[in-house]
């Protein structure tokens, strides 16, 4: 059987993931510090959540390419409640943002387009890029006494195949809010190339700032795309309903196409489109106890580090994720391994496009128990270990 160069993917597990695994099937106790699915982290959703799916209406097979009008409104309500003003028009609905994403490349992009993405960054977009047959460009996020986006990088990094740059705001891992004056900076650099800026947005409710304005209102004389979903919005990732926001110049031209490319597949199912407004309206106790267990898990993770002098909790705006700088003597992927066999388990910093060493990235999602447990023995680990030595902490760049 002959299979497509694109799939050619190598799909042997690696030595983490074969450790992890191992340990878990022997019974082995693990602190999870990656936990990010909200469904198993404790939290106490409403009994009757699942009631809204039981709507009779969704019986009835009415494809929207869209999206169910009813459900594009509820989204409208949302970016409402964040002070935009939207039409059920500008919405297109998908079942995860994955998939808007991959709607939005085929929209904007031919075969061997460029799109531009941060680093660090989720590895989320490496296999939709070869799947939608475009090429990834790493453009950097740099920390100096905070995250910032460094402009003349990106600019460097635009050649003539780049067709967008893809904005996570707030960054995921580094919690990142993209302040006025590097939104004004992306819209410059995409009227000067003619790009689009796609959004992902899917944290934006989990901020500890000012910063989380969002930006379906659109920028000026450039095309925006704005991408979330339920997923975090109402920490419910098995319902698979997400959307795309187009906020630009040329909207109507986008969303008939991007109209085209739904239709094409027709891949949201009835009930959840109709327990949309519901799951929305109902947001606010799921987010007010994952911001309440986040802030808890970041006090707990900045008093025991203060233990540790040689190790930096870098700073963080949003999200549920937390970077730390650890002296770089040797390969995090030893460190990350050496604390699974302690029982701890996190993410080595080049799983999200930095250095192969000095840097461990924390989630601040698992009970608050587990949470301690876990950063107890990270900090017993590096405060123990000969290889460790204690120097000053830097604020250098990424």
């Amino acid at each position: 059987m002959r299979f497509s160069e694109r799939t050619n993917w190598n799909t042997e597990e690696s030595e983490l993931a074969r450790a992890h695994r191992l340990r878990a099937e022997a019974g082995k106790p693990i602190a999870d510090l990656t936990a990010s699915n909200p469904t198993r982290c404790g939290f106490a959703y409403d009994p009757a959540l699942l009631a809204a799916l039981t709507n009779p209406q969704a019986l009835d097979y009415d494809p929207q390419p869209r999206g169910l009008l009813s459900a594009r409104q509820a989204v409208c309500g949302y970016y409402a409640d964040h002070g935009v003003r939207l039409q059920p028009e500008q919405i297109i609905l998908t079942t995860s943002t994955s998939e808007a994403y991959s709607y939005l490349f085929r929209l904007l992009s031919d075969a061997g387009g460029e799109i531009l993405v941060f680093q660090p960054g989720y590895p989320l977009f490496d296999y939709l890029a070869v799947l939608d047959d475009v090429r990834l460009k790493a453009a950097p996020l740099v920390y100096n006494h905070g995250w910032q986006i460094d402009v003349e990088g990106f600019r460097r990094a635009i050649t003539p195949q780049t067709r967008a740059i893809v904005l996570v705001h707030p960054n995921n891992p580094t919690g990142h809010f993209t302040k006025p004056w590097e939104a004004a900076e992306l819209a410059r650099l995409c009227r000067d190339f003619d790009l689009a800026l796609i959004v992902d947005e899917v944290f934006l409710d989990y901020s500890f700032c000012e910063a989380g304005k969002s930006f379906a209102s659109g920028l000026e004389d450039v095309p925006v795309f704005v991408v979330s979903g339920l997923s975090k919005i109402a920490g419910l990732p098995q319902m698979k309903a997400a959307w795309i926001v187009a906020a630009s110049p040329e909207a109507c031209t986008a969303l008939e196409r991007l109209e085209v490319i739904a239709d094409t597949f027709l891949s949201m199912n009835a009930p959840v489109q109709h327990a949309l407004p519901a799951w929305l309206s109902g947001r606010e106790s799921i987010q007010r106890q994952i911001r309440a267990r986040v802030a808890a898990n970041l006090a707990e993770l900045d008093r025991q580090l203060a233990r540790l002098p040689e190790v930096s909790r870098l700073e963080v705006e949003g999200g549920w994720y937390a970077v730390m700088r650890i002296p770089a003597l040797r390969p995090d992927e030893q460190t990350v391994l050496a604390l699974l066999e302690r029982g701890v388990w996190l993410h080595p910093g080049y799983f999200f496009g930095m250095a192969d060493s000095g840097w461990l990235v924390v989630s601040l999602l698992a009970a608050e128990e587990e949470f301690s447990r876990g950063v107890a023995g990270l900090v017993d680990f590096l405060g123990n270990s000969s290889s460790i030595k204690i120097f000053p902490a830097t604020h250098s760049n990424v």
